[in-house]
């Protein structure tokens, strides 16, 4: 499960889980859609987002997100 379907699961819009964590809208959309790739992510941003997403292990951010 990627970042795109973490945040929906959560019932989260991109503009409430960028303000949660301190993103822009526009950055978290360029990570779900991959236009940034979220490999280059920095590590604190990804515990922020986990925090947020209530996910325990980063890696899930990672799965089936999108490849540039």
């Amino acid at each position: 499960m990627g970042l795109r379907e973490l945040r929906l699961k959560r019932g989260l819009t991109q503009q409430q889980l960028g303000e949660k964590v301190g993103m822009s809208q526009g950055n978290l959309g360029d990570y779900e859609t991959g236009r940034r790739p979220i490999e280059n992510m920095t590590l604190g941003m990804s515990l922020r987002l986990c925090d947020a997403l209530r996910v325990s292990n980063p890696r899930k951010l990672l799965d089936d997100s999108p490849k540039s």
